[in-house]
């Protein structure tokens, strides 16, 4: 059952966004769900910081947020995606680079015949190789940043208020090494499963106690990601 095509959800959404039901562009309805919240919360300034953009329109978590004016950073470490990514994205600030947790230098980047599955870990890319008949295309290097990093140079140290995370094989570490401490984004989407064909895979527990360790709460899960809010009271 799709629930954002039943009539309850359809009600509760206009009554709380004022708008009527509309397209969602992310793989099972992310976007549409960080939308509800953005007016149930009423944050007026969002912005978003989207780790593993991939493609600028199709299973995007933040197009829906860009068509409607809103700006923000994207990294997107496959030079070929990049490119599609930044001739369309053009007020966003796109970025070819990976993101890691205390890395810095380069590294290797596994470019697969499905873009959907690229990834930083040779584990993976060649698990995806061995079970799925997804082949390694090509290995680039890529340089690697830290989320800090790019909250620094491009947020002017302010916390963006949503990131998307879909880091190709990196999402532990990186919010293993997330300076929650200073940056505490109102929303974070998580792909918090590993991809199987028969969508049989079993959640990544592990994330889900990072991001619960750090108060931070699940809002919604769609399966292939969970949506985080916040939970420490604002001051």
């Amino acid at each position: 059952m799709n629930i954002f095509n039943q009539p309850l959800f359809k009600r509760v959404y206009q009554k709380i966004t004022g708008n009527y039901y509309n397209v969602s562009y992310s793989q099972t309805g992310e976007d549409l769900l960080i939308e509800f919240l953005i007016h149930a919360k009423q944050i007026k300034k969002f912005n978003y910081l989207d780790i593993g953009a991939n493609h600028p329109v199709k299973l995007n978590n933040t197009y829906k947020f860009y068509e409607t004016g809103y700006r923000g950073i994207c990294i997107e470490p496959d030079p070929g995606l990049f490119k599609i990514l930044s001739a369309k994205r053009k007020g966003d600030v796109c970025l070819n680079v990976g993101i890691a947790g205390k890395a810095s230098g380069y590294t290797d980047f596994y470019i697969m015949s499905n873009p959907l599955l690229n990834t930083f870990s040779q584990e993976e890319a060649k698990n995806l190789e061995k079970d799925h008949h997804c082949k390694i295309d090509k290995i680039v290097q890529i340089p690697l940043l830290t989320v800090e990093d790019i909250i620094r140079d491009h947020f002017s140290g302010q916390t963006p208020v949503f990131i998307n995370l879909d880091a190709e094989g990196l999402d532990e570490e990186i919010l293993t090494n997330f300076p929650f401490h200073k940056y505490r984004p109102s929303i974070f989407c998580v792909e918090t499963v590993h991809f199987t064909i028969d969508a049989s895979s079993e959640k990544r527990q592990e994330i889900m106690n990072l991001m619960k360790t750090n108060n931070y709460v699940s809002f919604a899960d769609t399966y292939v990601n969970t949506i985080f809010i916040d939970a420490m009271p604002q001051l």
